[in-house]
């Protein structure tokens, strides 16, 4: 099996990662700690700074994990270099590291799939709550220049128009169901990072992600498009569980990292920032049939199963407006159909699927 770090275009993506004209030297000499450091977004955010960690950044990276095999593995390439230390940690227990000081914090862990919504709800509410609140204690104890929460498109909920949602609209959202213990958690979360900053002092931004897909997906991800995804990769057929007509914003999983490191080192004390951009809004049936295309397969259509069914997102419109993070001078790389070839790709060559 090949790694990740093989890929042409995940090298490509790093290189243009550790390129983007930001005050890099922030970080320099500096602790970053992150949760959810192996997932998609926060692995490509290691790898980063990695990257310019050996062109003399120097900055230490403390990234918890739930899954220490699995990261150690994901982070093959930095195995000897000690600047990077991968440490096994649930977030939801009260936090005892390894480092006197915390220059840059970052929660991006959470449960981010329908199968983890159904089967884990607790744990769902209780990442983002809870774990949330022990690293921004973390942080306000450890004297943080910075703290990032990884918010989500979903605190939004369903538009009754199709529009997309600037950072201070609001849709319907019904929190009297087992789904909405995910989209209404991020919303809490929100709010605990705003009593922080006004209780403490702590300096909090808030990146907003779209469904984010990419090479950095885990195999067990059982969001729509990454379902897609991995058949397309496979040689499958696509597998559509509805009609399809709902419109969303995507996002690849390196734009959202280039997304996040716009927010962390310009963005404003307090603020939210949408990571989207329009080039990458489409209807579900069309991000279907771009996997069907490229795998040269068709799309069918399916009943979900009950298991299934129970973690779907019932927004049908629920796009961003990635106006506010532009101004920051943050663009994406990739469209969805480039995004989604580079990715299927990446799978296939990898052998994940």
């Amino acid at each position: 099996m090949r790694t990740l770090y093989e890929n042409a275009d995940y090298r490509a993506d790093l290189d243009r990662l550790a390129s983007l004209p930001l005050p890099w030297e922030r970080f320099a000499n500096k602790n970053v700690l992150l949760s959810g450091a192996g997932g998609m977004i926060g692995s490509v955010f290691v790898d980063t700074l990695m990257v310019k960690n050996r062109e003399g950044l120097g900055c230490r990276i403390f990234a918890l994990t739930r899954d220490l095999d699995a990261a150690s593995a994901r982070f093959s390439l930095w195995t000897e270099d000690r600047r990077l230390q991968i440490l096994p940690c649930d977030v939801n227990r009260p936090l005892d590291l390894p480092l006197g000081r915390a220059d840059f914090v970052l929660h991006l862990a959470s449960n981010t799939h329908p199968m983890q919504y159904a089967s884990s709800p607790v744990a769902t509410v209780m990442t983002n709550v809870l774990g949330l609140d022990h690293l921004l204690s973390f942080a306000a104890e450890h004297g943080a220049e910075r703290f990032a929460f990884a918010s989500s498109n979903e605190i939004y909920g369903n538009s009754r128009e199709d529009v997309p949602f600037r950072e201070d609209d609001l849709g319907y959202l019904n929190c009297n169901t087992l789904r909405a213990g995910y989209p209404e958690s991020k919303r809490c979360g929100e709010a605990l990072c705003q009593a922080y900053r006004a209780e403490t002092g702590l300096d909090v931004v808030i990146p907003r992600f779209t469904r984010s897909y990419g090479p950095t997906m885990r195999v067990s991800d059982t969001k729509a498009l990454s379902q897609f995804i991995k058949k397309a990769a496979a040689g499958e057929d696509i597998v559509l569980k509805s009609a399809g007509e709902q419109h969303y914003s995507f996002t690849h999983a390196s734009d959202a990292a280039a997304g996040l490191l716009y927010v962390l080192m310009l963005g404003q004390c307090g603020e939210a920032y949408n990571v989207a951009d329009e080039a990458s809004d489409a209807r579900l049936r069309d991000a279907a049939a771009i996997c069907a295309a490229a795998a040269g397969t068709r799309v069918v259509f399916d009943v979900p199963e009950e298991s299934e069914s129970r973690g779907y997102s019932t927004a049908v419109n629920a796009r961003l407006c990635g106006d506010k993070l532009k101004a920051l001078g943050w663009k994406a790389w990739y469209t969805l159909q480039t995004g989604l070839e580079s990715t299927i790709t990446a799978l296939r060559e990898s052998g994940r699927v």
